[in-house]
C-alpha cells in the first residue's frame, strides 16, 4: 500500500518539513469526513506522520461509508490509540461523541459519472451533508468542556467559477462565471456554491469558525478506481502501458495541483487562513491543455493518443468550461507553495501505481 511506498513515504515527509507552525496541532483532535477520498487519505497520512515525528499527539476521527476501505486504506493506524474510524454517511445527522479541534467535510462525489449517475446523492453530500457537519460542529461550540470554537472546513471546488466569459485569463476569488442551472451537469457546481453560502449562514447565524479551500483539479495515486475524470483515466492507461484516449479535441486549458500538494494547502488555510475567506488551491506550474496532458502521459508511458467519441452517459458529467485557470495568490500569500509541477506530479503517480 501507500505507506509502504518509498516514493510516496517522500512525500509525506516532503510536506512535513515545510514551514509550518506544527507545535500547534499538539493534542489537536481532527474530524475528518470523506477520509478514504483523494485528499483525505494524503492529509490523514501527513497528519499522522508529523504527531509521530513531532510527538504532537494529533488524534483523527475518520468518518466514511465503507469500513473495509477504510481499513484497508488505514491500517497502519487502524489499532492505535489516535486514530479512531466511524463507518458514518455524512447525509444522516451526525451523534458521534467526539470533541474536536478541526471539523473537515471532504466527503463528495468528484468525478463526471457520479455526476450524472448519482445526481441527487451529488447534491445531497455537499447540501445536507454540509449542513449535518456543521451543525455538528456547532454543538461542539455549546459544549461546556470545550475551551474554544473547531475551525471547520468545508472544501469547495474550480467549478463554481462556472464558464470563463473570456473577461479574465484567470479565476480570483471574486469571480463569478456562467453556470446553467437547468441541467444535470449543474448538479455539483452549484450545490458547491450553495455549500459556501450555507457556511456564510451559520458564521452569521451560529458563530462558526469556517475556512473555504476551492480546489482545482486534484490528482494522485490515491485517486479511486471508479474516478471517471479524464487525468484519472490518462493515469490509469498509463499505468498499463495503454494508449491515451481523448475524448475531445483537448483544448480545455485547466489548473491542476497534485494530491500532496492540495492537502498542503488545506493544513496552510485551516491554520492560517482568515474565517469566512475562500482560497483558491492551484499550482501555476500545473496549468495545462487536455491534449497537453494526454500527450505527457503518452510520453511517460512510451504509448501514443488516440481519440474516442463519448458516450452519452459521459458525455452528461462532463464539465462545460473550456478555460478554468485559478489565480492562488491569496494562498500563496500564506505562505503555501506547490511542490508537485504537473509532469513530476504525473511521473510520480504512474510510478507509485505501478508499485502497488
Amino acid at each position: 500500500m501507500f505507506c509502504e511506498n518509498q516514493t510516496y513515504i517522500n512525500q509525506i515527509k516532503k510536506t512535513a518539513a515545510l514551514k509550518i507552525d506544527w507545535k500547534r496541532l499538539k493534542d489537536k483532535t481532527f474530524f475528518i469526513a470523506g477520509a478514504s477520498g483523494l485528499i483525505g487519505t494524503v492529509l490523514i497520512d501527513i497528519l499522522m506522520f508529523i504527531s509521530a515525528r513531532h510527538n504532537l499527539n494529533i488524534k483523527v476521527c475518520a468518518i466514511g461509508r465503507n469500513k473495509e476501505t477504510a481499513k484497508a486504506r488505514f491500517y497502519d493506524y487502524w489499532d492505535g490509540n489516535n486514530f479512531l474510524f466511524i463507518k458514518h454517511d455524512v447525509n444522516k445527522p451526525i451523534d458521534a461523541d467526539v470533541q474536536c479541534d478541526y471539523v473537515i467535510h471532504a466527503a463528495s462525489n468528484t468525478h463526471p459519472a457520479a455526476y450524472s449517475g448519482d445526481p441527487i446523492g451529488t447534491i445531497e453530500t455537499n447540501v445536507t451533508g454540509l449542513k449535518n457537519i456543521l451543525e455538528f460542529a456547532a454543538k461542539q461550540n455549546n459544549s461546556p468542556s470545550k475551551q474554544d470554537n473547531p475551525r471547520v472546513m468545508f472544501l469547495s471546488s474550480v467549478e463554481i467559477y462556472g464558464e470563463n466569459r473570456g473577461d479574465t485569463d484567470k479565476f480570483d476569488e471574486n469571480y463569478c462565471g456562467y453556470i446553467n442551472c437547468n441541467a444535470l451537469r449543474a448538479g455539483y457546481p452549484e450545490s458547491k456554491r450553495l455549500g459556501e453560502a450555507m457556511c456564510q449562514a451559520y458564521i452569521k447565524a451560529k458563530g462558526l469558525d469556517i475556512v473555504i479551500p476551492r480546489l482545482s483539479r486534484v490528482y494522485g495515486p490515491s485517486m479511486s478506481d471508479g474516478d471517471s475524470k479524464a487525468i484519472a483515466q490518462f493515469i490509469k492507461k498509463a499505468v498499463s502501458k495503454e494508449d491515451i484516449v481523448l475524448k475531445s479535441e483537448g483544448v480545455q486549458l485547466y489548473s491542476y495541483t497534485y494530491a500532496a500538494d492540495a492537502a498542503s494547502a488545506l493544513l496552510f488555510i485551516l491554520l492560517y487562513g482568515k474565517s469566512g475567506e475562500a482560497y483558491n488551491v492551484s499550482d501555476e506550474n500545473s496549468e495545462i491543455a487536455l491534449k497537453d496532458l494526454a500527450e505527457t502521459l503518452a510520453g511517460i508511458a512510451g504509448t501514443k493518443v488516440t481519440f474516442e467519441i463519448p458516450d452519452e452517459a459521459e458525455s452528461l458529467g462532463y464539465s462545460k468550461a473550456t478555460k478554468a485557470v485559478l489565480d492562488n495568490t491569496k494562498l500563496k500569500a500564506l505562505g503555501w507553495n506547490s511542490e508537485y509541477a504537473i509532469k513530476i506530479g504525473l511521473e510520480q503517480t504512474v510510478e507509485i501505481l505501478k508499485a502497488i
